[in-house]
């Protein structure tokens, strides 16, 4: 009540002193009929001046009624013709500007908008709307003769450590002196209101994005690793019991590479037990199961498996996800030299290239398009376990290899760091 007091009374008190001045000068103007100076009767003036002074009330009191509608209480900061607002927007200072930007052109009857991103700054006029229709007697209503029909904006743009401070100004098209005479209606309040709203509806929109975003990521990784599995269930049993079954033949015919390949078998299942959810495991496991494999099926290949191995002892510490050496390998035997009646070679490589460390598995076999291929999940399967674990440091590449068969590599990061890639 008194902030609303004291807000009327200065506004009265600026009319009714313009007036009196007025009154004064017109007093000691000459008079029309050739007397002296100050002989002017001052009535006339005074006269007027309450007839404005009254609209000047009306307006003043519909001012204050709306600002209390807009904002729910009434103080010095509400009251006043010229808004300002300082908004924390926690992303860097160009994302911050373009939510800005767009937030003042978004601003119902806008025009004049001048954009400078170099600069971080937004200029925009903004016409007012006629909030309580047209005023009473039309152009003959005092209030119109000084009527300002738009409110400016400036905002700007300050960068902080990875956010961007907001400043945002909101005022009547007229300078300072004009508050003590006029009232806005509560439109640069509300204009400042609006942008703000916005400003922080956009970016509690941006939030949310980002979550489903996180969301969605850990669906897809949850979907991939069931996929996986499904994988392994419907492979590993296939070579356990070729395997067994070529055991229990060569005990009768040769009990040696029996025991051989069970020992070979032990240690592939050794490697192959259930891993907790997510954990990585090494090149220099991942090569030991591989390598078990591969011993077993040159125990039923015979000479038609050949085997070169060149990973350096210092980069088998490199982590690496479980099973994406062996379905690399699996690939190479199954598509590649199993169809060959003379069988080949495959290759298992490591080599350190700056940061990244790529591993290589190749053979000589049949090659692109020679057979009718597989369903090609597992080198999917590859390809989004590394995407989901490593994002875009991380890659798989197949190509041909020369004179014949298929090179695969898989290119991952020397050191793993989870949080990096993890929310």
């Amino acid at each position: 009540m008194i902030k609303s007091i004291l807000f009327l009374t200065r506004i009265i008190a600026a009319w009714v002193l313009l007036f009196f001045f007025l009154a004064l000068m017109w007093s000691a103007l000459p008079s029309p009929q050739g007397g002296y100076h100050g002989d002017n009767d001052p009535w006339p003036v005074f006269l007027v001046g309450f007839v404005v002074t009254a609209f000047v009330i009306t307006g003043a009191f519909s001012h204050l009624r709306r600002v209390r509608l807009i904002a729910g209480h009434i103080d010095g900061g509400t009251l006043a013709n010229r808004q300002r607002r300082q908004i924390e927007v926690p992303f860097e200072a160009g994302e911050t500007f373009d939510l800005l930007d767009a937030a003042i052109r978004e601003l119902p009857r806008s025009e004049e908008i001048e954009s400078a991103r170099d600069s971080l700054q937004v200029r925009a006029k903004v016409r007012r709307p006629d909030t309580y229709g047209r005023r009473p007697l039309g152009r003959y209503n005092p209030l119109n003769w000084f009527n300002v029909p738009r409110n400016q904006i400036l905002a700007m743009v300050a960068p902080r450590a990875g956010s961007g401070s907001v400043t945002l100004v909101c005022e009547p098209e007229s300078g300072a002196w004009s508050d003590w005479f006029r009232v806005d209606d509560g439109t640069n309040l509300e204009n400042a209101e609006a942008i703000s709203r916005a400003i922080t509806r956009r970016v509690a929109e941006r939030r949310r994005n980002e979550q489903a975003a996180v969301a969605q990521t850990v669906t897809e990784k949850e979907l991939t690793v069931a996929k996986l599995n499904l994988l392994h269930a419907q492979v590993e049993p296939h070579f356990l019991y070729n395997t067994l079954a070529s055991a229990q033949y060569l005990t009768r015919s040769d009990p040696a590479r029996a025991d051989e390949m069970l020992g070979h078998l032990i240690q592939y299942l050794r490697h192959s037990l259930p891993r907790t959810e997510d954990s990585m495991s090494t090149l220099g496991e991942e090569l030991e199961r591989a390598l078990a494999y591969l011993e077993i099926l040159r125990i039923r290949m015979g000479p038609r498996l050949s085997l070169q191995i060149d990973v350096p002892e210092i980069l088998r510490a490199t982590p690496l996800p479980p099973m994406m050496l062996q379905t690399l390998v699996e690939n190479a035997i199954k598509h590649g030299l199993e169809p060959r009646s003379g069988g080949g070679m495959v290759w298992i490589l490591a080599r350190r290239d700056g940061a990244n460390v790529a591993v290589t598995v190749a053979d000589d076999g049949e090659g692109f398009g020679s057979q009718p291929g597989g369903t090609g999940i597992g080198l999917k399967n590859v390809r989004e376990r590394l995407r989901l674990l490593y994002g875009n440091d991380a890659s798989l590449a197949v190509v041909a290899n020369f004179p014949n068969g298929v090179a695969a590599t898989i290119t991952v990061p020397a050191a793993f760091h989870r949080d990096a890639h993890h929310g």
